[in-house]
């Protein structure tokens, strides 16, 4: 149970990501935020390479990574995935309103849910752990989005961590679902519903 909370600790940790931006004044823009996502991305491709290729095997894999990450990109490695697309979409015209709550549904949500009810990759989450990955991820987005949206992306995050497919032996990690589907879904929820 030391290694879950362990993990769970650091996953909240990315909550610094987007709350640097709301808190860092003109120290943090958006672009520090791209920049900074995009060195950890490139750290990250590079210790996975080390690890799935070369064989580097430090302590800290063994105590940070689940059984089925062994052989694939681990969590951590598709949190930054997630988080970086996230940031980069905005980009292409995702609003910042809605990739903030994304970013904070994978860093806080996500770990509030594991600790409730942590399962087997292949496995669904019990019916009140998601009801409560719902709350949380809504009252995440909500002050950054209509209500419609931050309901949208609250049922897509919740799908993306309740539900983790297996697609040609891999696992579809719910840390790089969760940040992308609740923020197509909010960004949909926008467009679709505006104002609500």
């Amino acid at each position: 149970m030391t290694d879950e909370v362990a993990r769970r600790l650091v996953h909240a940790t990315g909550a610094a990501v987007p709350l640097g931006y709301l808190f860092g004044g003109d120290l943090v823009n958006w672009r520090v935020v791209q920049l900074f996502l995009s060195v950890a991305l490139v750290v990250v491709v590079v210790l996975e390479f080390l690890r799935l290729s070369v064989g580097l095997d430090w302590a800290i894999y063994e105590r940070l990574t689940r059984e089925y990450e062994q052989d694939n990109p681990a969590g951590y490695a598709l949190y930054i995935v997630g988080m970086a697309v996230v940031a980069w979409a905005v980009a292409v015209g995702l609003p910042i309103s809605v990739a903030v709550p994304a970013m904070l549904m994978l860093a806080i949500g996500d770990p509030i849910s594991g600790l409730l009810g942590s399962t087997e990759a292949s496995s669904v989450k019990q019916l009140w752990v998601l009801l409560v990955m719902f709350g949380v991820c809504t009252l995440l987005a909500a002050p950054f989005v209509p209500m419609a949206a931050a309901v949208l992306g609250g049922v897509a995050a919740t799908f993306a961590d309740g539900v983790k497919p297996t697609i040609a032996g891999y696992v579809v990690d719910d840390n790089l679902s969760i940040p992308v589907l609740g923020a197509v879904a909010m960004w949909v929820g926008l467009v679709a519903v505006p104002g609500l």
